[in-house]
């Protein structure tokens, strides 16, 4: 009786597979979300509220500096609302791209002992912003009540705008989740990114101020075309896309979450190896 030769096909090999193992191990992906949903709120003082006292808090600061010391222009609404209507995708941008850069990096005991598409790990990372952004984006709606500001129907646009802000926050996490991986030098990078981040891009003042002559090339900044896209969106009639500019910034983001998939995908057997 001649000998069985058994074959073990490791799953994920192929995309087509791969991509169908994304879909039988979506339990793992809600489960991962939702841990960190209650890690990030589970047995604090504040709770929730952190949720609205960053973007409120820096929203004040913001106004009181842009608004009132340098009385840049608000384009006819109130500036804390330009201001607070921006804080909600940066938000979003911001803390996605600091949770997903760690995520595979906390999650390494997982990664080293089981398979499982590691595409996962820092797109339910996301999640627990999208709840922040959730939080986040009922004190609009009290800042718009307070200064008697009726929003029109583009408010129903708001939802497209939320995807394009998780494209730009996915590509970004996918990027820095493998990097942070292989260099772990970008864990101290990333702060500094996100602060800076934070001046250059249209946040604290409308994007129109930006001149002319420069407007197309600041574009490149992804978050241009997010935040000015929420404004358009949340702040009616009052603000007008710069389409040239928004069409730039929606293409560079669109870049950057193929690349950054294509790098995930590329790097993700030799995560096991090195994390």
């Amino acid at each position: 009786m001649s000998d069985t030769i058994e074959i073990i096909i490791e799953p994920g090999r192929n995309v087509k597979q791969y991509w169908r193992d994304l879909w039988q191990y979506r339990e793992l992906f809600y489960f991962l979300a939702w841990r960190d949903v209650l890690v990030r709120y589970k047995q604090t003082v504040i709770g929730v509220a952190w949720s609205v006292i960053r973007p409120l808090l820096t929203m004040m600061v913001f106004t009181i500096i842009f608004g009132r010391i340098a009385k840049l222009p608000s384009s006819g609404v109130p500036y804390p609302i330009l201001v607070y209507a921006a804080m909600l995708p940066w938000q979003l941008f911001a803390n996605s791209m600091s949770e997903s850069s760690n995520s595979l990096i906390t999650n390494s005991n997982l990664i080293t002992k089981i398979y499982f598409p590691r595409l996962i790990v820092p797109a339910s990372s996301v999640i627990t912003s999208l709840v922040d952004f959730g939080i986040s984006f009922v004190i609009l709606i009290v800042l718009m009540l307070w200064y008697q500001f009726i929003p029109s129907v583009r408010m129903l646009t708001i939802p497209v705008f939320l995807v394009y802000a998780t494209v730009a926050s996915l590509g970004v996490g996918f990027w820095l989740s493998a990097l942070n991986v292989k260099y772990r030098d970008f864990r101290h990078v990333i702060p500094f990114v996100v602060q800076f981040g934070l001046y250059i891009s249209p946040v604290g003042f409308s994007s129109s101020i930006v001149p002319a002559n420069l407007r197309f090339i600041y574009s490149l900044n992804p978050m241009v075309g997010v935040i000015d896209g929420f404004r358009w969106a949340i702040l009616g009639e009052n603000i007008q896309i710069y389409l040239p500019g928004f069409i730039l910034s929606l293409a560079f983001t669109i870049i950057i979450f193929f690349s950054g998939l294509w790098y995930f995908r590329r790097t993700e057997r030799t995560f096991a190896d090195i994390i």
